[in-house]
């Protein structure tokens, strides 16, 4: 689990990086929760994606947004953390050229920028967003949303009411070719206490299923 540095908008971020076996191992960037609310790259649900992730053959990155941990700058209220994400993908993407496939997971804020990040992005092929928070920020961007992909939440989440987040998987899954694979987990909170290891299987289940169906990457230039 290499510890990282690479350049961002607004000076170097840290990250951890797990480079897959194969040479055109596919590409999973994670992305950590609120940094205004102690998020980071080391919080549980990030943990056990990025490991999920490189257990079943994946490049994976996961990395600390502005202004947390040792990575520099100030925390901007998304547009920045966008540009960091974006940069980080930029990293992994030049370090991997072979990728024959790109992922995106982020768990809450993560999983806002992480939809605004594939909405830009052709080459992302697929998602898993975690409790994304439905009822705190705006989602509107997502018309239409480009790709299929799963969203998982917890139905006892007391930040994020999970028919907030139902209603937006039914939104996303109205799209003729777009399919949602909306997961609740039973007895959920908001940071999975106690739950990890389902939301691990829900993510090794849904990759594995459609991993080896998708077309390799293309450049985004």
């Amino acid at each position: 689990m290499p510890e990282i540095i690479f350049n961002g908008p607004e000076g170097r971020l840290e990250g951890r990086y797990q480079h897959g076996t194969e040479e055109s191992a596919p590409l999973a960037l994670v992305l950590h929760p609120h940094p205004k609310h102690g998020g980071n790259m080391n919080h549980k649900v990030v943990y056990s994606v990025y490991h999920t992730f490189a257990r079943i053959g994946f490049s994976v990155l996961r990395f600390n947004f502005r202004g947390v941990g040792r990575s520099q700058g100030t925390y901007s209220g998304g547009g920045g953390e966008f540009n960091d994400a974006a940069s980080a993908l930029d990293w992994m993407q030049s370090y991997n050229p072979g990728a024959r496939a790109c992922w995106i997971s982020g768990y809450s804020f993560g999983a806002w920028i992480g939809f605004q990040l594939l909405m830009r992005r052709p080459e992302i092929s697929s998602f898993v967003n975690i409790a994304p928070p439905a009822n705190l920020f705006d989602f509107s961007f997502l018309a239409p949303c480009p790709i299929s992909g799963m969203v998982i939440h917890g139905d006892a989440d007391e930040l994020v009411p999970e028919p907030e987040v139902a209603k937006l998987a039914r939104k996303l899954s109205s799209q003729r070719t777009v399919d949602i694979d909306y997961r609740k987990v039973v007895g959920a909170d908001h940071y999975f206490t106690n739950h990890l290891d389902v939301v691990s299987g829900h993510v090794k289940d849904y990759v594995g299923q459609n991993l080896r169906t998708m077309s390799p990457i293309t450049d985004s230039t």
